[in-house]
């Protein structure tokens, strides 16, 4: 009965916190958590970091922070305060989630919630590495929805630091090149363009997992043996609605979603993140734009299917 009240206790506060912190998020900003922080003196530093571990548990905007500890505490400190903040806060969250408050979580973590479990069972620590990495998910539900998955405490904490430093180093400079334009510092050109090449590594990343987790193209032949061995493939049509039913026709075991709807619909095939997946279109083309869309939001097995369906009616297999 202890351990029930206490739960109920602590979800009441979690959510009542994160209503206050939703009602006060305007307040948030630059100027106001320096004001804060300067009034502590050599404890500046301690105090950031624990308005940062309560900003990642109240869902309060972890960007803003950042950029703070950047112009407050510059790149190397600033790195180190936003980091470790960042990563206490997750870890609390990470472990209300695990062991208090699994049920609110689980229901407002619905439908993106499986996707998270399956990977995290199939590739364990790499999981969470991907998704620090890869922004499928909200920074500060992320920690909570990872409370309700089955990885090990220790290898969540230690992907968690490892793979969120790019994202720290490149916005925690970005709040120190801010300041230093302010203050008219010196060599602004130069911290401009190192600021800007650090956004682009991050933007990149995405991308460039996406390239890492790609699979070889499948052939028609080899596609056609698989649909009629009956393997567990989802063959999934990337054209339009109207040229899926067109003069090409398609193949009857074919799921069409129009590569333009795919990013927003792609939760309909969230079965498949780690099983087979194959995509057609007319020709390569708009399979390979599909195929990045679905590595980087956590699909692992992705083939491009070559010549697409230009192909394969020319090897005269059939069509509906």
């Amino acid at each position: 009965m202890n351990k029930i009240w206490l739960r109920l206790i602590l979800l009441v506060i979690v959510v009542a916190g994160i209503g206050v912190a939703m009602m006060y998020r305007d307040h948030l900003n630059p100027e106001a958590l320096q004001q804060w922080v300067d009034q502590y003196g050599a404890m500046g530093p301690v105090v950031f970091m624990l308005i940062y571990t309560i900003a990642t548990i109240f869902f309060l905007p972890g960007s803003v922070v950042t950029l703070a500890g950047g112009a407050m505490f510059g790149p190397v400190w600033g790195t180190l305060f936003n980091l470790t903040g960042a990563g206490i806060g997750a870890t609390l969250a990470f472990l209300i989630a695990r062991y208090l408050a699994g049920d609110w979580v689980e229901q407002k973590s619905a439908g993106k919630l499986k996707q998270l479990k399956h990977g995290v069972e199939t590739e364990g620590w790499r999981f969470v590495a991907f998704v620090r990495l890869v922004p499928l998910f909200p920074f500060n539900l992320l920690n909570y929805a990872l409370g309700l998955t089955k990885i090990r405490l220790s290898h969540y904490v230690l992907a968690s630091y490892l793979f969120m430093l790019p994202g720290a180093i490149a916005y925690t400079y970005i709040g120190y090149v801010g300041r230093e334009a302010i203050a008219g510092g010196e060599g602004l050109i130069q911290k401009g363009l190192l600021a800007l090449a650090l956004l682009a590594v991050v933007a990149f990343i995405p991308r460039f997992i996406g390239k890492l987790r790609s699979k070889p193209m499948l052939n028609t032949p080899d596609l056609k043996q698989k649909l009629d061995a009956g393997d567990d493939v989802l063959l999934l049509d990337v054209r339009t609605a109207t040229d899926f039913v067109g003069e090409k026709g398609h193949i009857a075991e074919a799921n069409n979603i129009p590569l333009e709807e795919l990013q927003s619909r792609n939760d309909e095939i969230s079965n498949y993140l780690e099983r087979p997946v194959a995509i057609i279109c007319t020709t390569d083309r708009r399979s390979k734009k599909a195929a990045q869309v679905l590595t980087t939001h956590g699909f692992a097995d992705v083939h491009v299917v070559k010549g697409g369906m230009t192909d394969w009616n020319q090897n005269g297999y059939p069509v509906e």
